[in-house]
């Protein structure tokens, strides 16, 4: 499975959210020249997040982003599937009834095999996701880097 680009985008802006302090907010220029990214298509893929309730957006001169619930209740999957959602990446289109090698009818009554792993693989990418939070994150990150990031998203460093 391959995901977007914007995937990591949101991943990673979605933990320097993380990292501010309690109430503080970055804009989507703040976000995209700390990562060089476009800010036209980051500030899509950040209304998604809000849209999903995960960030929360503020207007104004002091305006932008911050998180709408405490990092701990914020997971991964959460954030992939509010810019990616929530399909599975792989459809099965039987293609084993197909052509030369088509299989009778009555052999296909039961889900194509390779239909039922391929379920078995997302669901298990899904729960590993679900199983981390933000907060988990920010825990394994180098104790320096939440300050490092709030004074480098400030412009002072």
């Amino acid at each position: 499975m391959k995901l977007p680009v914007s995937t990591e985008w949101v991943l990673h802006c979605a933990t320097t959210l993380a990292q501010l302090d309690p109430g503080a907010s970055a804009s989507t220029t703040q976000l995209a020249r700390y990562y060089d990214l476009p800010v036209a298509y980051l500030a899509k893929q950040l209304k998604a997040l809000v849209k999903a309730g995960l960030l929360a957006a503020t207007t104004g001169p002091r305006g932008g982003f911050r998180l709408a619930r405490p990092a701990s209740e914020i997971t991964l999957l959460q954030i992939v599937e509010a810019v990616d959602g929530t399909s599975p990446p792989y459809e099965c289109r039987e293609i084993r009834q197909q052509g030369r090698g088509a299989l009778p009818a009555e052999e296909c009554r039961r889900t194509c095999i390779l239909a039922e792993k391929m379920a078995e693989a997302h669901e298990a990418w899904r729960r590993s996701l679900a199983g981390v939070a933000l907060a988990d994150i920010i825990a394994e990150l180098p104790p320096s880097a939440p300050s490092r990031t709030r004074l480098r998203l400030a412009g002072t460093m």
